[in-house]
Protein backbone atom coordinates (compact mmCIF):
# COMPACT_ATOMS: atom_id res chain seq x y z
CA UNK A 1 0.00 0.00 0.00
CA UNK A 2 2.68 1.95 -0.87
CA UNK A 3 0.87 4.48 -2.97
CA UNK A 4 -2.05 4.47 -0.69
CA UNK A 5 0.53 5.51 2.47
CA UNK A 6 2.21 8.38 0.67
CA UNK A 7 -0.78 9.96 -0.61
CA UNK A 8 -2.18 9.82 2.80
CA UNK A 9 0.88 12.20 4.01
CA UNK A 10 0.02 14.04 0.89
CA UNK A 11 -3.83 14.66 1.55
CA UNK A 12 -4.85 18.14 3.10
CA UNK A 13 -6.34 18.32 6.33
CA UNK A 14 -9.55 20.92 6.93
CA UNK A 15 -11.64 21.99 9.98
CA UNK A 16 -15.23 21.11 10.01
CA UNK A 17 -16.44 22.09 13.10
CA UNK A 18 -13.87 21.05 14.91
CA UNK A 19 -13.51 17.96 13.21
CA UNK A 20 -10.16 17.35 11.22
CA UNK A 21 -11.78 16.38 7.71
CA UNK A 22 -9.33 14.42 5.35
CA UNK A 23 -9.64 15.45 2.00
CA UNK A 24 -8.10 12.73 -0.36
CA UNK A 25 -8.73 11.14 -3.79
CA UNK A 26 -9.74 7.56 -2.33
CA UNK A 27 -12.20 9.37 0.21
CA UNK A 28 -13.66 12.39 -2.08
CA UNK A 29 -12.35 12.39 -5.27
CA UNK A 30 -10.19 15.16 -4.89
CA UNK A 31 -7.25 16.27 -5.68
CA UNK A 32 -7.49 14.01 -8.80
CA UNK A 33 -7.65 10.18 -8.27
CA UNK A 34 -4.41 8.34 -9.91
CA UNK A 35 -5.49 5.23 -11.56
CA UNK A 36 -2.59 3.68 -10.17
CA UNK A 37 -3.69 4.58 -6.74
CA UNK A 38 -7.03 3.09 -7.82
CA UNK A 39 -5.40 0.18 -9.40
CA UNK A 40 -3.22 -0.81 -5.75
CA UNK A 41 -6.89 0.00 -3.45
CA UNK A 42 -8.40 -3.19 -5.86
CA UNK A 43 -5.97 -4.95 -5.78
CA UNK A 44 -5.83 -4.79 -2.10
CA UNK A 45 -9.18 -5.16 -1.59
CA UNK A 46 -9.20 -8.62 -3.89
CA UNK A 47 -6.78 -9.88 -1.91
CA UNK A 48 -8.44 -8.35 1.81
CA UNK A 49 -11.86 -9.47 0.90
CA UNK A 50 -14.21 -12.86 1.21
CA UNK A 51 -14.71 -12.53 -2.87
CA UNK A 52 -17.24 -15.78 -2.49
CA UNK A 53 -20.40 -13.52 -2.50
CA UNK A 54 -23.41 -12.97 -4.87
CA UNK A 55 -23.11 -9.07 -5.03
CA UNK A 56 -20.80 -6.01 -3.92
CA UNK A 57 -22.48 -3.28 -2.10
CA UNK A 58 -21.58 0.17 -1.76
CA UNK A 59 -23.08 3.07 -0.20
CA UNK A 60 -23.33 6.57 -2.28
CA UNK A 61 -21.09 8.43 -3.25
CA UNK A 62 -17.30 7.63 -2.65
CA UNK A 63 -17.63 3.87 -2.49
CA UNK A 64 -18.43 3.68 -5.72
CA UNK A 65 -15.12 4.06 -7.73
CA UNK A 66 -13.77 1.53 -6.01
CA UNK A 67 -17.01 -1.10 -6.07
CA UNK A 68 -17.35 -0.41 -9.69
CA UNK A 69 -13.21 -1.34 -10.56
CA UNK A 70 -13.74 -4.21 -7.27
CA UNK A 71 -16.86 -5.49 -10.34
CA UNK A 72 -14.92 -4.94 -12.92
CA UNK A 73 -12.17 -7.55 -11.79
CA UNK A 74 -14.04 -9.97 -9.97
CA UNK A 75 -17.28 -9.87 -12.33
CA UNK A 76 -19.24 -9.96 -9.27
CA UNK A 77 -23.04 -7.78 -9.81
CA UNK A 78 -22.59 -3.98 -8.42
CA UNK A 79 -25.26 -2.67 -5.91
CA UNK A 80 -25.29 0.83 -4.78
CA UNK A 81 -26.96 2.22 -1.86
CA UNK A 82 -28.20 5.16 -2.91
CA UNK A 83 -28.98 8.80 -1.39
CA UNK A 84 -32.31 9.30 -3.79
CA UNK A 85 -35.32 7.00 -3.10
CA UNK A 86 -36.68 5.44 -6.19
CA UNK A 87 -39.85 3.59 -5.20
CA UNK A 88 -39.14 0.71 -6.66
CA UNK A 89 -40.36 -2.82 -5.43
CA UNK A 90 -38.48 -4.35 -2.23
CA UNK A 91 -37.05 -0.94 -1.66
CA UNK A 92 -35.76 -0.77 1.86
CA UNK A 93 -34.64 3.05 3.52
CA UNK A 94 -32.17 3.07 6.36
CA UNK A 95 -30.82 6.03 8.00
CA UNK A 96 -27.35 7.14 8.55
CA UNK A 97 -25.67 9.25 11.10
CA UNK A 98 -21.84 10.13 10.16
CA UNK A 99 -19.72 12.73 12.57
CA UNK A 100 -20.70 15.42 10.27
CA UNK A 101 -23.87 14.59 8.59
CA UNK A 102 -27.37 12.38 8.69
CA UNK A 103 -29.30 11.32 6.31
CA UNK A 104 -31.67 8.61 4.44
CA UNK A 105 -30.49 5.86 1.80
CA UNK A 106 -32.14 3.40 0.19
CA UNK A 107 -31.02 -0.30 -0.79
CA UNK A 108 -32.31 -2.24 -3.98
CA UNK A 109 -31.34 -5.21 -5.47
CA UNK A 110 -30.67 -7.13 -2.55
CA UNK A 111 -32.76 -10.02 -1.89
CA UNK A 112 -33.23 -12.40 1.43
CA UNK A 113 -30.08 -14.91 1.46
CA UNK A 114 -27.94 -12.73 -0.54
CA UNK A 115 -23.87 -13.29 0.44
CA UNK A 116 -23.09 -9.53 0.27
CA UNK A 117 -19.83 -8.08 0.52
CA UNK A 118 -19.81 -4.37 1.87
CA UNK A 119 -16.70 -2.18 0.15
CA UNK A 120 -16.16 1.46 1.08
CA UNK A 121 -13.56 4.41 1.07
CA UNK A 122 -13.12 5.47 4.31
CA UNK A 123 -14.65 4.10 7.99
CA UNK A 124 -14.54 7.16 10.31
CA UNK A 125 -17.25 7.34 12.47
CA UNK A 126 -18.77 4.02 11.51
CA UNK A 127 -22.37 5.28 10.92
CA UNK A 128 -22.82 4.58 7.70
CA UNK A 129 -21.52 0.94 7.20
CA UNK A 130 -23.21 0.12 10.87
CA UNK A 131 -26.38 1.37 9.18
CA UNK A 132 -26.12 -0.63 6.43
CA UNK A 133 -25.41 -3.59 8.33
CA UNK A 134 -28.53 -3.50 9.65
CA UNK A 135 -30.51 -3.23 6.94
CA UNK A 136 -28.96 -5.76 5.11
CA UNK A 137 -30.11 -8.28 8.46
CA UNK A 138 -33.40 -6.81 8.19
CA UNK A 139 -33.71 -7.76 4.08
CA UNK A 140 -32.22 -11.48 5.07
CA UNK A 141 -29.07 -10.74 3.59
CA UNK A 142 -25.57 -12.66 4.69
CA UNK A 143 -22.92 -10.01 4.76
CA UNK A 144 -19.58 -12.08 4.38
CA UNK A 145 -17.01 -9.22 4.87
CA UNK A 146 -16.63 -5.63 5.16
CA UNK A 147 -13.63 -4.08 3.63
CA UNK A 148 -12.51 -0.77 3.37
CA UNK A 149 -9.58 1.12 2.22
CA UNK A 150 -8.65 3.83 4.80
CA UNK A 151 -10.05 3.06 8.60
CA UNK A 152 -9.79 6.22 11.35
CA UNK A 153 -8.31 3.78 14.47
CA UNK A 154 -10.52 4.72 17.50
CA UNK A 155 -14.20 3.48 18.32
CA UNK A 156 -17.00 3.31 15.87
CA UNK A 157 -20.45 2.66 15.52
CA UNK A 158 -19.69 -0.61 13.92
CA UNK A 159 -18.12 -1.94 17.19
CA UNK A 160 -21.84 -2.26 18.57
CA UNK A 161 -22.74 -4.86 16.07
CA UNK A 162 -21.55 -8.50 15.78
CA UNK A 163 -19.73 -6.78 12.06
CA UNK A 164 -15.83 -6.06 12.15
CA UNK A 165 -14.39 -4.55 8.75
CA UNK A 166 -10.65 -5.15 7.21
CA UNK A 167 -8.64 -2.30 6.15
CA UNK A 168 -5.86 -1.70 4.11
CA UNK A 169 -4.93 1.07 5.88
CA UNK A 170 -5.34 2.41 9.64
CA UNK A 171 -4.79 6.44 10.34
CA UNK A 172 -5.66 8.99 12.94
CA UNK A 173 -5.88 12.61 11.56
CA UNK A 174 -5.40 15.64 13.67
CA UNK A 175 -4.59 19.21 12.58
CA UNK A 176 -1.44 18.55 12.01
CA UNK A 177 -1.90 15.82 9.26
CA UNK A 178 -1.94 11.67 9.21
CA UNK A 179 -0.42 9.32 10.97
CA UNK A 180 -0.46 5.59 9.63
CA UNK A 181 -0.72 2.37 12.25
Amino acid sequence: MKRLEESLHEAPIIDKDGYSYLVHPISNGVPMLDPQLLREVVVGITRAADLDVDKIVAPEAMGIHIATALSLQTDVPLVVIRKREYGLDGEVALHQTTGYSESEMFINDIEDGDRVLVVDDLLSTGGTLAAICGALDDIGAEVSDIVVAIRKVGETALDDTDYEATSLVDISVDEDGVEIH
